[in-house]
């Protein structure tokens, strides 16, 4: 595995940096020695090259397709660098993965939680992520989470790099994603609409677990006792609320991953008289076909930061776009190990955000 090190401004003394995945070069942080392998059977190896007693470590790992992988490594190289005395370990994990396990499903389990819970026993102390799928996921970790937000470097884009962005009005591709859509808009003074209808299918019309045990048929139900019965939903034809004609649609979400529900939304918007339609999104995973589906839809621009790397998906479609967000985590880094505050990087930050 590569492994390079930020350059830069001045470096921190007694800070390391081991990424695990390479990092932009900002900071001008020493890089640490270490090595990472996979052994023919599979097993992942660590070896850290130097001496890490009483330092400030942060392990930036980037999570690839293979994200059990990407866990396991990182894992083990907190563990050696807890056995290796090291005084703090920060993980510096742009995009948290398992966050949209965060909730507990039939027969399921919390899988976000369980990661929390083996960083902490592997030795984490810190971790710096941005826009956690669920905010409430930094209730996991028995330790501190700063949760940075992309979305300044996004709006910024809108800015700069959308023509007539004035004439634009910001979507939400379901009412889950209102309220970060409405945030978009607030900010850039711009209209709202929201997709509402059957073709949408959001988590929260998953089973949550209360169904479990199952229902047994002819079960007796104690004399008097006569609950009433949740209506099953039915949801109504799809609808666009908001106007969207003669306007530019900016489709906002934090990740984008199946693109199929962003496609659907885009030839909803083309139906409905929007003549240009971009989508924007905070972690650019697009798995599978997604580069080909974005490339063959009515969808113009898809806009994503590079918390998770996408250079192949690039090249087959010259649709996706990315938005360089390493300032903000090199910023993080700098004020982590020199004990200022974190307050500056979420400036008009709400709690909507």
């Amino acid at each position: 595995m590569q492994v390079e090190g930020p350059r830069g401004q001045a470096a921190p003394t007694a800070a390391k940096v081991l990424p695990c995945l390479v990092p932009e070069r900002r900071l001008g942080a020493e890089l640490g020695k270490s090595v990472v392998y996979q052994e023919t059977n599979g097993e992942t190896r660590v070896e850290i090259k130097e001496s890490v007693r009483g330092q400030d470590i942060f392990i930036i790992q980037t999570i690839p397709r293979d994200v059990n992988t990407a866990v396991m490594e990182l894992l083990i190289m907190a563990y050696a660098l807890k056995t290796a005395c090291a005084r703090n370990i920060i993980g510096v994990i742009p995009y948290f993965p398992y966050s949209k396990q965060s909730k507990m499903r039939k027969r399921g389990s919390i899988v976000c939680k369980l990661l929390a819970s083996m960083l902490a026993k592997a030795g984490l102390t810190h971790i710096i992520t941005m826009d956690l799928h669920q905010k409430e996921i930094q209730g996991f970790f028995s330790f501190p989470v700063d949760n940075l937000r992309a979305s300044p470097f996004l709006l910024q884009y809108i800015q700069e790099e959308i023509p007539n962005y004035r004439n634009a009005v910001i979507v939400a591709k379901s009412p889950d994603a209102a309220k970060r859509a409405q945030s978009y808009a607030e900010r850039l003074r711009l209209g709202l609409a929201v997709i509402h209808g059957e073709a949408q299918c959001t988590e929260l019309d998953m089973d949550d677990g209360r169904h479990s045990p199952p229902m047994v048929k002819n079960a007796t139900v104690h004399p008097g006792l006569e609950l009433p019965l949740m209506m099953a939903k039915e949801k109504p034809p799809i609808t666009v609320v908001g106007d969207v004609g003669g306007r530019i649609a900016i489709i906002v979400d934090d990740i984008i991953d199946d693109v199929e529900s962003f496609v659907a939304a885009a030839e909803i918007l083309k139906e409905r008289g929007a003549y240009k339609i971009y989508v924007m999104a905070t972690h650019g995973i697009l798995s599978a076909e997604a580069p080909r589906l974005i490339e063959e839809s009515t969808i113009d621009e898809v806009v994503v930061t590079n918390t998770v790397p996408h250079e192949v998906q690039k090249l087959q479609c010259p649709k996706i776009k990315t938005v360089d967000i390493s300032l903000i985590l090199s910023e993080a880094i700098r004020r982590i190990h020199n004990g200022e505050s974190m307050a500056y990087l979420f400036r008009n930050i709400t709690v909507d955000d």
